[in-house]
């Protein structure tokens, strides 16, 4: 708790409340991270078993957002958070409902793998592994901001975010022309689609992550401003 520039209180059980649900967000963002990792090795190995686990271990990622809202809903009542604490509580409660968005959006992608595709079809799935890993740094690196609520490396992940789209882009151009010289591909690849709009949504929700973290270290909302505004705001 030191770490983040939290005020002392005193109240001591506060502080350890805190770091409690600190300690909780990150071992939430952990699994998800495992997920994703886990969701994108069983399309390159075709594992049927591990997309499966996947799919099924979403459901205690649902279990951790509730556990932590509650735990957040429980310290605003009982302590009263002003300030920094409370922009602290608000900016969890908003990272864990975009934490448990992206679990469902692994989920989806781990669907993928249930499919079986001929070796034509397993050469697109490489343009989406490839999408997978861009994303899954993305995830590393805001997880890895939140703990240290690094604000330098939020505005890297922030930016980062542009690349997603214009490889999801190509991808979606890829797909839709491979579609359409093989209409018999169409309810296969349309899952291919899907998971590549999932893991553009992933890149969309570690921005969002990256600009919670602006939002507690600097007291300012950048959602919706310029990338070139965002930097000003969150180095000045």
């Amino acid at each position: 708790m030191d770490k983040l520039n939290l005020s002392k209180h005193i109240s001591s059980s506060f502080n350890d409340e805190i770091d409690e649900v600190l300690n909780h967000v990150m071992a939430m963002g952990g699994l998800i991270e495992q997920q994703l990792n886990n969701a994108l090795m069983a399309i390159a190995n075709a594992d049927v078993e591990l997309a499966q686990r996947v799919i099924d271990t979403d459901l205690k990622v649902n279990d951790w957002e509730l556990q932590i809202d509650k735990e957040c809903t429980s310290i605003i009542v009982k302590r009263q958070p002003a300030a920094s604490d409370l922009r602290l509580i608000m900016a969890i409660m908003k990272t864990i409902a975009d934490l448990e968005r992206i679990g469902d959006e692994t989920r989806r992608i781990a669907r993928v793998a249930l499919e079986s595709f001929n070796s034509e079809q397993q050469d697109l799935l490489v343009n989406l592994d490839n999408l997978g890993r861009h994303v899954g740094q993305m995830l590393h690196d805001v997880l890895d901001a939140f703990a240290r609520m690094d604000v330098e490396t939020a505005v890297a992940v922030h930016q980062e975010d542009k690349k997603v789209d214009r490889e999801y882009e190509a991808i979606t151009r890829q797909l839709m022309t491979y579609m359409i010289e093989d209409p018999r591909s169409i309810p296969k690849i349309m899952n291919v689609l899907w998971s590549a709009r999932s893991l553009e949504r992933i890149g969309d929700r570690c921005k969002n992550l990256a600009e919670y973290i602006i939002f507690f270290v600097k007291g300012k909302v950048v959602r919706h401003s310029s990338a070139e505004k965002l930097e000003q705001e969150a180095r000045s």
